[in-house]
Parts: C-alpha cells; sequence; structure tokens
C-alpha cells in the first residue's frame, strides 16, 4: 500500500513539474513574440546616425548616444523616426522613446483612457506587454509643464522594467539622459530624479502651466532622488514623468523625472 502511495505521490509531483515547466515555456514564448512586435517596428520606422552619418536601422549597431558632433560641441540627436508611416499604423502614436544601452526603444501612444494601451501594443493589438502611453488627462503634444508616460515592468527586462535601475548612482551617471522624438520636436531627457512612491501620490500631479505649486514640485521630485544631478530646474521648461510598477510596497510604483530640452534635428 505504501508503495502505491509513493508511486502515486511521484506521479503528481512530476504531472506538477511538467506543468510547471510548460507553463515556463509558454510564458517565456510569449514574452519572445511581444519582444519581436517592437524590435520589427525598430527595424521599420527608425533610422541612426552613426558618425554624423544617417544609416537604416537594419544596418545600424544601434548604440548611438547623442555623442558629439566632430565639428559641434552641441550633442545630435541619435536616431530619426519615420512618422509619417508610423502614423498609418496608429494615429494615436505621439512620440518615440529611447535610451542608450537599456531596452527602452518604444513608440509612445496616448489613448482616450488609462485602460487601453494596458494590455494591447502600439498597433493596438492584445498584448500582455501592453504599449508605452501618456497619461490620457495630458494634453496632446506633450503640452504640458509635465507629461506622464506609464509603461509595465516586465520580467524579462523589457518595457519599463529598467526605470528601476536609476536607483543606483552609478547607473544614472552612465545614463543621464534619454531622447523623446515628436512629430514636431526632437527633444533631449535629461534626468533629474527618480524614487519609489505611491500610485495614488501627489507625483502624479498634472500641471498645464507654470506655476507656484509646479516650482515646489519639482523641488520636492528632486529633494526625494536615489540619485544627485546637477540639473537646473525652471517651471517654465517642460518635464515628463515615467512611471512603472514596484514591489517595495503595496501599489509601489519606481518614477523617472526628466527636463525636455528640445534639440536641432
Amino acid at each position: 500500500m505504501n508503495r502505491k502511495i509513493r508511486l502515486a505521490a511521484m506521479a503528481l509531483l512530476l504531472a506538477v513539474f511538467c506543468g510547471a515547466g510548460c507553463v515556463i515555456l509558454v510564458i517565456r514564448h510569449r514574452y519572445a513574440e511581444e519582444a519581436q512586435v517592437y524590435e520589427q517596428a525598430a527595424e521599420e520606422f527608425l533610422r541612426w546616425r552613426e558618425g554624423g552619418a544617417w544609416e537604416a536601422a537594419d544596418n545600424a549597431s544601434q548604440t548611438a548616444d547623442g555623442a558629439e558632433d566632430p565639428d559641434e560641441s552641441a550633442p545630435m540627436v541619435p536616431l530619426e523616426v519615420d512618422f509619417d508611416r508610423l502614423l498609418e499604423v496608429n494615429d494615436e502614436i505621439v512620440g518615440w522613446l529611447y535610451c542608450q544601452d537599456t531596452q527602452i526603444n518604444y513608440p509612445v501612444v496616448q489613448g482616450s483612457d488609462d485602460e487601453f494601451y494596458l494590455k494591447h501594443n502600439f498597433k493596438k493589438e492584445p498584448q500582455n506587454a501592453g504599449s508605452i502611453f501618456v497619461e490620457a488627462m495630458n494634453r496632446p503634444g506633450f503640452a504640458d509643464s509635465n507629461t506622464v508616460i506609464y509603461g509595465h515592468q516586465m520580467n524579462d527586462g523589457s518595457m519599463f522594467d529598467a526605470l528601476g535601475s536609476w536607483a543606483e548612482q552609478e547607473f544614472y551617471e552612465a545614463h543621464p539622459v534619454m531622447w523623446l522624438l515628436t512629430p514636431e520636436v526632437s527633444y533631449q531627457v535629461v534626468l533629474f530624479s527618480g524614487y519609489t512612491t505611491a500610485a495614488l501620490s501627489d507625483t502624479y500631479t498634472v500641471f498645464t502651466g507654470p506655476c507656484r505649486q509646479l516650482e515646489e514640485y519639482l523641488e520636492q521630485c528632486a529633494a526625494n532622488s536615489d540619485f544627485e544631478a546637477q540639473v537646473e530646474l525652471d517651471v517654465g521648461e517642460k518635464y515628463i514623468t515615467l512611471s512603472t510598477c514596484a514591489y517595495d510596497f503595496e501599489n509601489a510604483r519606481y518614477v523617472l523625472h526628466g527636463k525636455l530640452v528640445p534639440m536641432e534635428r
């Protein structure tokens, strides 16, 4: 009898092990498929500046970082987006966000609510990884003084999983800027603060224009930062807040603040 029980238990454990293995394989396959959607988008809609010249995405190393032009001291925009073709795919695309040496290299969308793009990609196809998307309450075109941008924290390192890395000073110093390109303007995003906060905190307050409250808000953001950054903050400038899930406590979020600096294309 004991032998039958042991065999049954072993069979059950084997079934559980096999089932768990199948689940892991399914999840990995799903991650790979979702990543491929955005990899193909980068190949199709981007071209990169390498050594001062433009190259198609499939020929470039994709490590352009806005290095100085040999003849200029100002940083160059490292990539160009074919927004004409991209907007044919989805007219709710409002920009493209890129950070060197991270997986952050995605189109940015803005819908009529903050639910749809949680589970749909930039082509409006169902996808667990969702999209990088702008808060629906923000005015289009990054017209507000601060614009909030959301993205999932994915276990494979994609979407906004990298945001928590800015909690380390060393990582910030290696990645002090991002790039935000829109159909109208290209911006260098100068990062000045990153920290963990609650999902319903004042961090998500939207300011439509310069005001005393915005000045206090920026001061508080800088004071909360995990890293030290010497960035001059002015209420007359435009800012973005990148937000993703964190697991320090229930409904925690990690946010990264950056100043938008318009650049020559």
